[in-house]
């Protein structure tokens, strides 16, 4: 058996922020080449413990011991720099040798200093480090960042996010610690660093809602769950088959303790003060008991609810529109027509006009030229990325309460605000903290609970899936596939786009719209085979002009064999297909059983297995003609 080499090693962590509990006598360990998912709730302390194992916070009580000489790369949630630096000095002060390099030189040409700046010259030049700002400029790139001259101090937010990710990534760490790493990326970006982070030799820990990361990344899930760490050798469908079965022995512990502590208590009651050597031992044993039987479990039924209200035939028609900025083209003659309980998933690249189409429909954006008729029923919910701000001084009851006291939801059942509240997976001594004690994840929920509220018939979601935790995603995912009404979807959540819309709008820039009837796998799925496409016809037309031309008489035809196999690989590609999506859908539905749920998860690594097999045999056939 290898050896294991741990980079990183935590034992008997403890941490308090004031009387909140982080963690307590947590250990965990994270091996070289191991990519580790760290998950759990929002609010329970993720990114507090990655910035303790950064340094940037302390703790209380255990150890933290990294190997020796180890180099760590860590990005924040909400990553600084030095306003008045250009992205491209932001990167060079990444603390690699080379960037140090580069970075004085530029700064002995700054101070006018020639003989430091020749020095330095024929350093870099023998180490070969002029390659490294090539290399700076090809990872901003590939995070679209183009602009290496714009200061800090003008970037968003996400384009900080995505300096940070650059440093990081530039300084090519031992083990990289990451928050949140997918925020502000889209989707083809997130492939790319997916593939990225899949290099065998990265040792990764990361934080992420990101359930396909979690799925094709990660080897071992971590979860912080009521102040312990709970670890899980596997993949996220394997994890999430693995944590239902600590559940259930949860409960049933649980239910065996409240039996068993009915009957101690009634021996309490009866036996009298005189006990001896056993009864002595059974009293002390009560009290452990006692504390078992009231553990609080988790529930299992926990479900959103609301009310929408009635909308008509008559939804929405964007009838010949067309917008611009400048020579940036977003929209051109465009037309589409809304149905009735529509769910439309919006993707494409960051400024392809996403945002600015569904604040045309919001009307919070103008047209340039034709019409946006929106019917008379049609009832809007908007969660702005943005988020929204609240007075962080109220509680978080009195901002739902701002809102409606009561909300109907449907049936003439009616919540009130505390009782919705719960339903967004605020417990009550949550509901009385102050704003200013949340997450930025309990945040983004709270939104989401005063845009559901309102009992809204059209929802417009633009990256409703940042900062939440997937306990709360999966609450969100059977509210809207429950939905009576329309649904946008902005969002670079790929699980989330896979459950819940059932076409999409891909904006490709430059007012290129096309319409994709199904998901968002099924569309990558179809851009890979134009692509695979593209390239075969690419490489007949390169072919050697002199190549030996066979006549039609000598070229190989398929023989009645392969011909019926050809027939039969078609109707099995198919039905490998289907399987593929079936078990797909039954691991992310919530509802299947742990049994079925363990027998998908073996079969589905074996169907994608088969489903190549059989592709790349009819590929091979389907060239012989």
């Amino acid at each position: 058996m290898a050896e294991v080499n741990t980079f990183l090693d935590v034992n008997s962590l403890c941490k308090n922020i004031g009387d909140l509990i982080i963690v307590d006598d947590a250990s965990f360990s994270v091996a070289e080449k191991q990519k580790v998912g760290l998950v759990g709730r929002n609010g329970t302390g993720k990114s507090t413990i990655l910035n303790i194992l950064s340094g940037a916070e302390g703790y209380e009580g255990g150890s933290i011991v990294y190997r020796k000489d180890i180099k760590i790369g860590y990005l924040e949630q909400t990553p600084e720099f030095n306003p008045e630096q250009t992205v491209l000095e932001a990167c060079f002060d990444s603390g690699n040798e080379f960037s140090d390099l580069i970075r004085l030189y530029f700064e002995s040409v700054a101070e006018d200093n020639s003989q430091k700046a020749s020095e330095l010259s024929n350093r870099l030049d023998i180490s070969g480090a002029w390659g490294y700002e090539h290399k700076v400029k090809e990872v901003l790139s590939r995070l679209e960042i183009t602009d290496f001259n714009e200061k800090m101090k003008n970037l968003s937010g996400g384009q900080r996010k995505r300096v940070a990710l650059a440093n990081v990534l530039l300084r090519e760490p031992d083990i990289l610690i990451l928050d949140e790493p997918t925020n502000h990326l889209d989707l083809k970006m997130i492939e790319w660093l997916e593939k990225y982070l899949s290099q065998p030799s990265i040792t990764l820990l990361m934080v992420t809602h990101d359930r396909y990361f979690l799925e094709h990344v990660c080897n071992r899930i971590y979860e912080l769950d009521n102040h312990k760490i709970y670890s899980y050798e596997g993949c996220y469908s394997y994890y999430m088959v693995k944590r239902q079965e600590r559940k259930d022995a949860e409960r049933a512990e649980v239910a065996r303790a409240n039996n068993l502590y009915r009957r101690e208590l009634e021996w309490m009651r009866r036996m009298p003060q005189a006990r001896g050597h056993k009864a002595h031992y059974r009293e002390e044993n009560f009290a452990n008991i006692e504390e078992l039987a009231h553990k609080k479990t988790e529930s299992n039924s926990v479900k959103l609810v609301a009310k929408s209200t009635y909308i008509g035939s008559k939804i929405i028609e964007i009838a010949y529109v067309s917008k611009a900025f400048g020579d940036k083209k977003i929209l051109n003659d465009f037309y589409y027509n809304f149905s009735r309980y529509e769910k439309l998933g919006i993707v494409g690249g960051n400024g392809s006009g996403k945002s600015t189409f569904i604040k045309m429909i919001l009307g919070k954006e103008g047209i340039d030229c034709g019409k946006i008729n929106i019917g008379e029923t049609v009832r809007f919910g908007y969660f702005a990325q943005e988020g929204l701000r609240f007075d962080s001084d109220i509680k978080v009851i009195d901002v739902v309460r701002s809102v409606a006291e009561t909300i109907d939801i449907g049936g003439g059942k009616k919540l009130s605000a505390m009782q919705f509240l719960q339903h967004f997976l605020f417990s009550p001594t949550v509901q009385n903290n102050y704003v200013y004690k949340l997450s930025g994840g309990e945040r983004r929920r709270l939104y989401l609970c005063t845009v559901l509220m309102k009992n809204p018939n059209f929802l417009v979601l633009d990256e409703p899936t940042n900062d939440l935790d997937i306990e709360t995603l999966q609450v969100l995912e059977d509210y809207l596939l429950n939905f009576k009404g329309c649904l946008i979807i902005v969002s670079h959540d790929r699980w989330f786009m896979d459950r819940v819309v059932d076409h999409l709008l891909v904006f490709n820039g430059d007012a290129n719209v096309d319409d994709y009837p199904g998901n968002y796998t099924q569309y990558r799925e179809y851009c890979k085979e134009k692509e695979r496409q593209e390239e075969k016809v690419s490489k007949q037309k390169v072919a050697p002009e002199n190549a030996p031309i066979r006549s039609a008489s000598h070229q190989r035809k398929l023989s009645f064999k392969e011909r019926r196999e050809l027939e039969h690989l078609e109707k099995e590609i198919a039905g490998l297909e289907q399987e593929k999506k079936d078990i797909i859908e039954a691991l992310s539905n919530g509802v299947s059983s742990v049994e079925e749920i363990t027998e998908k998860s073996k079969r589905l690594p074996l169907c994608e297995k088969e489903l190549d097999e059989k592709t790349d045999r009819w590929i091979e056939l389907s060239e012989i003609e």
